[in-house]
């Protein structure tokens, strides 16, 4: 059994984190790039379905600058933080959320998992690498039939995909 003081600082860790990542979404939500900036390592990548869109801090606030360009009102919501491995400066995690957001002028409804790396400098937690996984999204008109489909990614101007996390059928 780890001792009480070892114990306090994981629960104070885990709460950082927590913190990390509904800060992350009202940020997001509300264009706040100085502190979308803050909260990324300086080496951080940004990626989406493994696909790199920004390096570092100046990179990853560029890439969601530019993502964001295309939208209206967005809304994220974050549901829970399972954390994995965790060293002492270390942790990994998946955030889920779900997301409402206008898209090339479409209002869609989605699911998303973040699978996170974050690393504590100075002492604060900062997201080192976050990759978004795409669970099911799709305009509200199409969500009915999207979601029980074998394809419910259908972003707006791409074909639609199969989830990132499909059921097994065993």
């Amino acid at each position: 059994m780890h001792d009480l003081e070892e114990r306090l600082r994981l629960l104070e860790d885990r709460a950082a984190i927590e913190d990390l990542n509904v800060r992350y979404f009202v940020a997001a939500d509300g264009d706040d790039l100085d502190t979308l900036r803050d909260l990324f390592a300086p080496g951080a990548t940004f990626s989406i379905s493994g696909h790199v869109g920004g390096t570092g801090r100046e990179g990853v606030v560029g890439f969601l600058v530019e993502q964001r360009r295309r939208m209206g009102l967005t809304v994220h919501t974050p549901h829970y933080v399972l954390l994995g491995n965790r060293l002492s400066d270390r942790a990994d995690g998946i955030v889920a959320a779900h997301l409402e957001l206008v898209l090339d002028g479409q209002s869609l409804f989605g699911a998303v998992r973040y699978q996170d790396e974050y690393v504590r400098l100075d002492g604060r937690w900062m997201i080192a690498r976050r990759d978004m996984r795409t669970i099911h999204i799709a305009p509200w008109r199409e969500l009915d039939s999207a979601f029980a489909s074998d394809r419910p990614v259908r972003w707006p101007g791409a074909e639609p995909q199969p989830s990132e996390f499909p059921r097994s059928k065993g």
